[in-house]
């Protein structure tokens, strides 16, 4: 089943639905013995919940798709919890997961742009289009993306990787950064890597792009090739960085991210050669 995103729900308000139900940043799942479950339309009814702020998403099959947040003083019905979302990245399955990360992105730009940001007043939900309208000012906000690389940088046949301060787990990652305004993909490229590794990059090529829904946003993978420099940690954000070949890895991101496809893509490339 491939999911197909839309703005309006269908007219037929009586199929199958599944529910992406939000508590700040944490959804409402039922995980046991390592399968995870969306909530449907009856287990809402059964529990009591009365989903608040809706958003219509799109369709998995036969079965609508929404988002919404938990209402105030509703009791979390056994057995489901509550859970953060990167906990699900390799549990839900990966259809699921980017639903209930588009969900918890339109979720967190729905909260944050409930009143005006120019003149304060209670803004509205646009009719044809996914906007915020204020009918005070004028002003309309759509769902926010921030842009950000991630870099797979090559030196002959090793790869950059680092642990960063905020990773829970003893992993590392092929290094990213946000792009600030005025600037091009490639020179963030640059500039990422020189302040946080002090190295010089070149040959800098498109490799792919994912959404990352924490909260809101777009990754655009490069690979680069390694030019100049010694590593000088910035520990402002990592705490270690260094060279790995494909057969010394050491623990990396989940199959489902950008991170791990750039992990794996110079693996693939570089696996041929230890055999011979």
């Amino acid at each position: 089943m491939d999911f197909i995103p839309a703005f309006q729900p269908p007219a037929d308000n009586n199929r199958p639905t599944l529910w992406f139900i939000f508590e700040k940043n944490k959804i409402l799942i039922n995980c046991e013995n390592g399968a995870c479950f969306i909530p449907d339309d009856q287990t809402i009814k059964d529990s009591g919940i009365t989903p608040s702020h809706r958003l219509f998403l799109g369709s998995l099959g036969d079965q609508d798709c929404w988002a919404a947040e938990m209402s105030a003083g509703d009791a979390v019905p056994e057995p489901y919890g509550l859970m953060d979302l990167r906990v699900l990245l390799d549990t839900i399955g990966d259809e699921l997961f980017w639903i209930a990360g588009l969900a918890n992105h339109l979720i967190d730009w729905d909260r944050c742009h409930r009143y005006c940001g120019r003149c304060s007043h209670p803004t509205q939900d646009k009719t044809d289009e996914r906007a915020k309208h204020c009918p005070a000012c004028g002003l309309i906000n759509y769902p926010r993306l921030s842009p950000a690389v991630i870099v797979a940088v090559v030196k002959d046949d090793k790869l950059l990787l680092a642990r960063n301060k905020r990773f829970k787990g003893p992993f590392y990652s092929v290094l990213a950064g946000f792009v600030e305004p005025g600037e091009t993909l490639e020179a963030c490229v640059r500039r990422e890597i020189c302040e946080e590794v002090g190295l010089e990059v070149d040959n800098i090529r498109y490799f792919g792009s994912q959404p990352w829904p924490f909260p809101n946003s777009l990754m655009v993978g490069f690979v680069a090739d390694y030019a100049d420099g010694e590593i000088q940690v910035d520990n402002a954000e990592l705490l270690e960085a260094d060279w790995f070949s494909a057969d010394s890895l050491p623990q990396v991101p989940p199959k489902v991210s950008i991170a791990r496809q750039l992990i794996n893509w110079f693996v693939g490339i570089h696996t041929p050669s230890l055999s011979k």
